[in-house]
């Protein structure tokens, strides 16, 4: 580590730098320090033991592991396109790829709505051939989770790509490895970091996605509910039910972010 680095590391930034920064850590802090607060913690228990809880978080975990694994299947070959190819429009397709990330979800379920509701582009003859309806279904809640939380898997997994160093996938090719050997035994261990972070950080979304989920498989407790629906429900009606619910979801997306804290930005 150079003279500047070691600067850079151990001296103090400029006053302003740091008043700004714990003003910014405070404001993002703040909303947590007050959900804690107001936690019923004597009756935390039987508040996330209720049917309600239960059926939500059983159909988040469903859903969630779901949109994890197909996007898995569909997402990292996408990835290796974008990484490893050059075609015509890639910048478009890398930008629809990616649109969920910015995309209001709302909107997204909006469109999911009318291209594969009932009457929807797709919906429409895959209703008439089959009598499968998505909306209102589980099917419905994992394909809009599936939308809003696979580009995470893609855009982590391009970058893991980009980054490694194609030597080594070069000398395994010079000592007479195929195509698919070469994949198995030296990429994917090279990108294994940020494949495992990519599908952490879709199945985190996923878990916590509401708006795209609401506007096209509904809320039905117990069939559509998911656990953002339900706490959306329940600040209505029973606050500290939603207060419960809350916290975990928060628990389980900072669990994330720990966890994934030196494979995804490379903090020591």
């Amino acid at each position: 580590m150079n003279r500047r680095q070691r600067w850079n590391r151990t001296e103090r930034p400029p006053i302003v730098i740091m008043a700004l920064g714990v003003v910014g850590v405070m404001f993002l802090a703040l909303p947590i320090i007050g959900l804690l607060i107001r936690t019923p913690w004597s009756d935390l228990g039987s508040l996330l033991a209720d049917d309600v809880v239960l059926d939500a978080l059983q159909i988040s975990l469903v859903a969630s592991v779901a949109a994890t694994l197909i996007s898995f299947c569909i997402g990292v070959p996408i990835a290796f396109l974008l990484a490893r190819t050059d075609f015509r429009g890639k910048s478009l397709v890398r930008a629809l790829v990616l649109l969920p990330i910015v995309l209001p979800p709302v909107v997204g379920g909006a469109a999911l709505l009318f291209a594969l509701g009932r009457r929807g582009v797709v919906g429409g003859p895959l209703y008439d051939a089959t009598g499968i309806v998505l909306p209102f279904s589980i099917w419905g809640v994992i394909v809009a989770v599936t939308f809003v939380a696979m580009p995470f898997v893609v855009i982590t997994v391009e970058a893991g790509l980009r980054s490694i160093d194609g030597r080594y996938e070069g000398a395994a090719e010079s000592l007479g490895a195929g195509r698919w050997t070469v994949l198995r035994r030296v990429t994917i261990p090279l990108i294994m970091p940020s494949l495992a972070s990519g599908l952490a950080l879709t199945w985190a979304r996923a878990f916590g996605e509401f708006g795209a989920t609401l506007t096209f498989a509904g809320n039905v407790q117990g069939r559509t509910q998911t656990m953002p629906l339900a706490v959306f429900v329940a600040l209505e009606s029973n606050r500290n039910a939603a207060i419960a619910m809350s916290l975990v979801m928060v628990a389980v997306s900072l669990a994330v972010l720990v966890l994934l804290r030196d494979r995804w930005w490379g903090v020591s």
